[in-house]
């Protein structure tokens, strides 16, 4: 793409996606062919980095310490933009979450932008953000220092919804969520000749869960409380010894999450009490906090949405109540992280239906469109005065280090 005197530089990046149609809508279903877990995604970030290398960005594998972590840098402005390619997938269900759209929404958007950077004052990263679905990678890399030079940072999620009645950018709600781990431990005996000798963990946990479930009658409206049994015993002649359970308690307000968990904790120390089992629980993985959404940067990208020709519609995003570690990020970088419909969907995130409508010419429809809104989103944020100096001035405002204060305190 050639960038010249009074360029529209709308058109420009528009012209660029569409110039890279083919290449994007390859590399979306590669991703889907192929879904990796939680930090095993070897083949999408390898794959990613050699497309982004090819084209000439400074490219870092392995970055900030996590093994399928990337950066993808071009230019040197005062406006450092991150932009987040997601593409882990979910066990047993592959890209039911559409990070495969993700990855190529991020992709196709950089490679557009990579023209304009030095006309629009960008330094422009891609970070390859693996284990959103578990494990907290963004939270990883804040605390390792990827977003410390961050002015900004994006990224673009696909839902099932209809391009007639897109979510608005600052409508998008998520979830805080802490999820934690709880092992009951108890004393193993034969169950027919010596049960009164056993202390029955899995007792311990089916009590627990029982409840959990009664407690849900008195929790606030949205909150979700969820609880899966992972081992206790194998065999119908011996008691069990140990049982061993996940949990998560999610909510859109922080100090409610954390009042509710302290009775879920109470429901596992009663349940100990009562069997006379040990217990003890730790967290199994970083918290995802509720998501922020930058003001400026969400009204560009609807601004970009209309352009498009998908229309905005003021209402909270359908599935609010998901969770995301881009929430980390909003608390300390403004960010956004709006949605796109992928029409036809079937069924919402997580479902079979959804997976398969990932990989569809909707979702190809989503790819291209999402990277030419986002790459848009910041044509308009850079070449704005008023929210260019607002971002850089918060930037500047913030103390050093603030992106990699550890977000997970009780």
């Amino acid at each position: 793409m050639t960038v010249t005197a009074g360029t529209d530089l709308h058109a420009a990046v528009a012209a660029a996606v569409a110039e890279d149609a083919a290449t994007l809508i390859v590399l979306s279903h590669d991703l889907h062919e192929h879904p990796e877990l939680a930090f095993e995604e070897q083949h999408a970030a390898e794959v990613l980095a050699d497309l982004f290398e090819s084209r000439g960005f400074a490219v870092e594998r392995g970055a900030y310490g996590l093994d399928t972590s990337f950066t993808a840098t071009t230019g040197t402005g005062d406006l450092h933009a991150v932009l987040c390619a997601e593409y882990d997938a979910l066990p047993g269900l592959g890209h039911a979450c559409g990070h495969n759209v993700i990855a190529g929404i991020t992709t196709g958007a950089a490679l557009a932008l990579a023209p304009l950077v030095d006309e629009l004052g960008l330094t422009l990263t891609v970070l390859g953000t693996p284990a959103e679905e578990h494990g907290g990678g963004k939270v990883e890399l804040l605390r390792a220092g990827a977003f410390e030079s961050a002015v900004l940072s994006a990224m673009v999620h696909p839902i099932n919804g209809d391009a007639a009645a897109e979510v608005s950018a600052a409508d998008v709600t998520m979830q805080s969520v802490d999820r934690f781990d709880v092992v009951f431990r108890g004393r193993s005996a034969h169950a027919a000749a010596a049960p009164d000798q056993a202390i029955n963990a899995e007792s311990a946990a089916a009590l627990a869960q029982v409840a959990i479930g009664l407690l849900r009658q008195h929790v606030p409206d949205g909150m979700r409380l969820s609880v899966v049994g992972n081992a206790a015993g194998r065999v119908t002649n011996i008691v069990p010894a140990e049982a061993r359970l996940s949990a998560e308690v999610r909510s859109a307000d922080l100090e409610q999450m954390l009042a509710i968990k302290q009775r879920m904790l109470a429901c596992f120390e009663g349940a100990a009490i009562a069997t006379g089992c040990t217990w003890e629980q730790h967290r199994a993985e970083p918290r995802y906090l509720s998501i922020t959404p930058d003001a400026a940067l969400a009204a560009a990208w609807d601004a970009n949405l209309t352009r498009s020709g998908r229309d905005v519609a003021r209402h909270p995003a359908d599935g609010g109540g998901g969770s995301t570690d881009m929430g980390n990020v909003s608390r300390v970088v403004p960010s956004i992280h709006p949605v796109i419909s992928i029409a036809d969907a079937g069924g919402p995130p997580h479902t079979i239906e959804f997976a398969a409508a990932a990989r569809t010419p909707q979702a190809d429809a989503a790819v291209l469109d999402g990277a030419t809104i986002l790459a848009g989103t910041l044509v308009d944020v850079a070449r704005d005065p008023e929210v260019r100096a607002d971002l850089l001035r918060r930037f500047a405002a913030r103390p050093e280090g603030a992106t990699t204060i550890d977000q997970n305190i009780d």
